[in-house]
């Protein structure tokens, strides 16, 4: 099978969605089919020449729609090269162009919607949403209506897709997500994080790991930290991720306000070994997200055996709750402080109990090979129906 990912740009700052297809495409690969990306990128970019798939970075796109007049022509032009393509994301022009240049060709498509068809964003942005509402009807209904499947990462994300608006066509299909588990040695990633983060060493670190962005709910954790673990000088928070909307300002001055700023350290994007260093040093890993569709790193500190302190919207916690590899709450403050003061509370027993299951967990549920089957059978059934329509057409 040829694969072609669209997607609107490799950067990793990106976060989950570009993440999952560099995981996935281990998996592919191991099934003997090939991937190639089609992005919004310049080329020129050092993220795209480090990219470690073939890549076809078309130029930058115009505003943050990132409309490129040559994605369109491109792809039309390339199309026979694959048998399927895979659209990461919408409200970008990678989606509706998508449609524009492969409605009615032979080449079908499927649509990761990576949670984007949230409520949480309706509720929250009432003016964009309104702006989505008249963008919707002419744009990504097509894109959905149109696609040979909808692709869920579970299934409270496919249940909560159709809530946001009223006019919504789609083949639904769940068909999971996953990560790899870590390839080092957790004590050589550990030393190596604390060779470069000394401060850190001893401490009982409470680590956040992911974008900054107000969904992710980083002033909820903050404020909990310092009611619930501030007076005792072992904890330290660590708050990993890039900030793209100069959020880590204004959480830097909270943080200060409660008396705490040099209880936490930021480290901006992290990747490699630091990364996993991060992961491997910490005693709990916490995301009182607002939304979250699937959360790779979440799945990724399960891997480390690191238990994980999350909200009852991050859409895998009800598999996180039932194989006992973490807590949760909802995502307000008493909810984050809850958490925290949950962990505290609990016995040393209890506590290593809890970090036997967090493996188990991944493996069961989050390891990328079981969604790339998953995946894999859809994409197939979608290139057979597409062929037996084309042969009806030909008739």
């Amino acid at each position: 099978m040829r694969i072609l990912h669209i997607i609107s740009s490799v950067n990793p700052a990106g976060g989950g969605p570009i993440e999952g297809i560099k995981q996935l495409a281990g998996a592919y690969l191991s099934f003997n089919h090939s991937i190639e990306v089609l992005c919004i990128d310049d080329p020129s970019e050092n993220y795209v020449k480090e990219f470690p798939l073939t890549v076809h970075a078309i130029g930058r796109g115009y505003l943050s729609y990132r409309y490129n007049p040559h994605f369109v022509p491109w792809l039309r032009a390339n199309l026979h090269h694959y048998d399927i393509a895979i659209v990461n994301g919408l409200w970008q022009y990678q989606s509706f162009g998508t449609w524009r240049a492969l409605h009615g060709s032979r080449l079908p498509y499927v649509v990761y919607t990576h949670g984007m068809l949230a409520p949480w964003f309706k509720q929250t942005y009432p003016f964009k949403h309104l702006k989505k509402s008249l963008y919707w009807p002419w744009a990504e209904y097509r894109v959905l209506r149109d696609a040979g499947a909808v692709l869920f990462t579970c299934e409270e994300e496919r249940a909560l897709a159709s809530q946001s608006f009223p006019l919504y066509r789609a083949r639904e299909s769940v068909v999971g997500y996953g990560t790899c588990a870590p390839h080092m040695e957790a004590a050589d990633a550990r030393q190596e994080f604390f060779t470069r983060y000394p401060h850190l060493h001893g401490k009982r670190i409470a680590l956040f790991m992911g974008r900054m962005h107000v969904i992710k709910g980083c002033d909820l954790l903050i404020q909990a930290f310092a009611r619930e673990l501030a007076h005792d000088p072992d904890w330290h928070l660590l708050i990993c991720g890039p900030d793209q909307t100069g959020l880590q300002t204004r959480l830097q001055k909270l943080a200060d306000k409660l008396g705490i700023g040099d209880r936490l350290t930021w480290t901006g994007m992290i990747s490699g070994n630091i990364k996993w260093g991060a992961i491997y040093a910490s005693e709990v890993f916490v995301l009182p997200s607002h939304h979250e569709n699937f959360g790779i790193v979440v799945a990724e500190a399960l891997a480390c055996g690191v238990p994980t302190l999350i909200s009852n919207k991050v859409n895998i916690w009800q598999e996180i709750e039932r194989d006992g590899a973490g807590l949760v709450a909802n995502d307000d403050l008493e909810g984050t402080c809850h958490l925290l003061r949950q962990w505290q509370q609990m016995t040393p027993e209890a506590r290593a109990t809890m970090r036997a299951n967090t493996e188990r967990c991944f493996w069961q549920n989050f390891e990328v090979h079981h969604a790339a089957v998953n995946l894999l059978g859809t994409l197939q059934k979608v290139i057979e129906q597409a062929g037996g329509k084309e042969q009806e057409a030909t008739r």
